[in-house]
Order: structure tokens, then sequence, then C-alpha cells
């Protein structure tokens, strides 16, 4: 039985694995760790855990951090805020088409990384010279993206929350616009991009449940049998599998409202469908089967004999 705990090195990095047998520690507590990089300092994000499993990769922390290292770990960090402001100058002085978003000391003080983003290539070799000799230290600028800007920024989403990713999200999905499409979404640029001005992380946490949906229920357009005769599905909601089905009788159309479940038995022939992430291929597969139905005579079913 190993004991595991879960720590961060930065307020919304990514999340590492160490085992902590014999110590006790509870969320927020500072730990000593080796990485590849060195000693380091971090903060334990969930509490610890037991586990059989056996990783040879997962090495022990070294001790609980002592007030002298915490010290350090805040004087640190008061340098890191002083380190960004000068490097934002020496941009100023250069010219440089870049924007400064983090800075961040090793805990040995012996590097100096800085985040940045920029819409292309930057030449920032003398930007490096000025910043070795005003710190005297190794120096590294590191480009990043706007997902990882707006994970190191932080701020609120479109759902008044705090961002996914400086939360809780340890790494980016990939996001495309199929995702918005399968769940029904307006393709609202407004709507759909998120405070980096990428598509929100978000659209990949019901993909499942949405694929699975689609796979069962049918699409806006198909003909579907209901206790009422044959109608056509206008509008799908996915989340509570419910049918909005449009019926047309001389000249009149109504639209009715009906529970996947209740009609399901009606309709095996969609239950067979396949994965919905091609909707083209799911359209030229059913297109025997809903030619079926559109053969039927919707005066030979009779509502109570289909309940």
């Amino acid at each position: 039985m190993t004991r595991i705990v879960n720590v961060r090195f930065r307020d919304a990095g990514k999340t590492y694995r160490f085992s902590c047998d014999g110590v006790n520690l509870s969320i927020g507590d500072a730990v000593m760790v080796e990485t590849t990089l060195g000693t380091d300092l971090a903060h334990v994000c969930e509490e610890p855990y037991d586990t059989d499993t056996e990783d040879k990769d997962i090495t022990p922390i070294l001790h609980k951090a002592t007030e002298a290292e915490i010290e350090r770990y805040d004087e640190k960090c008061a340098q890191e805020k002083e380190a960004f402001v000068k490097c934002r100058e020496l941009i100023d002085m250069r010219g440089l088409e870049m924007n400064l978003v983090d800075c961040t000391y090793s805990f040995d003080g012996k590097k100096l990384t800085f985040f940045f983003t920029a819409e292309g290539r930057v030449d920032f070799r003398e930007l490096v010279k000025d910043l070795a000799y005003a710190f005297r230290t190794r120096i590294e600028l590191r480009q990043i993206g706007s997902r990882d800007q707006a994970k190191l920024v932080g701020g609120i989403g479109l759902c008044g929350r705090e961002l996914c990713c400086c939360t809780f999200l340890d790494k980016f999905a990939p996001v495309n616009l199929k995702l918005a499409r399968c769940q029904g979404l307006s393709l609202n640029p407004g709507k759909l991009n998120g405070a980096c001005g990428r598509l929100m992380c978000c659209l990949q946490f019901e993909k499942e449940a949405y694929e699975d949906a689609r796979r069962r229920l049918p699409d806006t357009g198909d003909r579907v049998r209901t206790p009422d005769g044959v109608g056509i599905v206008s509008d799908v909601n996915f989340i509570e599998e419910q049918l909005s089905v449009k019926f047309t009788h001389d000249n009149e159309t109504n639209i009715e409202r009906y529970a996947w479940a209740d009609i399901e038995s009606l309709n095996p022939e969609i239950c067979d469908r396949r994965c919905a992430n091609c909707e083209a291929k799911n359209r030229g597969k059913n297109k025997n089967s809903q030619q079926d139905i559109e053969d039927i005579d919707e005066s030979a079913i009779d509502p109570e004999d289909s309940e």
C-alpha cells in the first residue's frame, strides 16, 4: 500500500504525483520535492490517498517545507514580481511586439523563465542579453499560446465561475466546431469562445453524453412513428432525450413533444444507428430505413394499438 499525494508548483499548474508514506499532509501544505531541475517547493492540491498500484516512477516527497524554506519561497515570489516589471520595461525599450504574461524563478534562483505571447516569431536575442545583465542568472524566454495565457492569468468564464483551466484542468483537450454542432449549439463565436479567444474547453466535458444520445436518438428532419401517427422531427433535446415532432394534416401543422423512451420501441431502425460523429455517413446508412417509414400509410397506425 502506497500513499499518494498530488501537488502543484504553481496555482494553475499541472498536478504531479509523489508518494508521502509516513507524512501527514493536508490540502495547502507546502512540501519539498526533487524534480529534474532540482529541489523545489510545491503545495498539496488534493487530499492524499492510498493505492495498491506500485509505480517505480513515483518519487517520494523530501519533507514538509520548513519556515526558512517557506520564507525563501515568499522571497522568490517577490523577486518574480520585480523581474516581471523590469522585463516589461526592457521590452518597451526594445520595441518588441510581445506580450509578457508571467515569470518564475527556480527555487535556487539560478534560472529565471519568462512567458510571453506574440502573433509571430520574435527576435529576442538582445532582450535576453539585457535580462542576463540585469539579473545575473540564466534566462529563458518561452512563447506560449492564448490558452496557456488564460491559465496563468486566470479570470471568470461565461458561466460566472472561475476558468476551468486555472482551477482543475491539468492539460488541454482538443476542441473543435464538431463538438458545438454535435451539441446543437449556435455557431456564434461570442458564445463559444472562452476568455482565451479559443473554443471553450467545457465543450469537451459532455462529449460522451451527446455522442451516446446521438447514437440512439433521431436527427432533426427524420420521420418517426408515434402513437399519434408518423411525423417529422423538428427539434431534439439531447439532454432530456425529448423530441418535438411535427404533424401536417389538411394544411394544418401541429407540434407535439414525446419522450424518446416512450416511442423508442416504435422506431427500432433508429436504434441501430451507428456513432453520429459523421452525420453525412449516418444519413446515408439510414436512407433505406427512413424510406420504409415514408412508405407507411399513416392511417394504418392506430394510436391505441401503438400504445
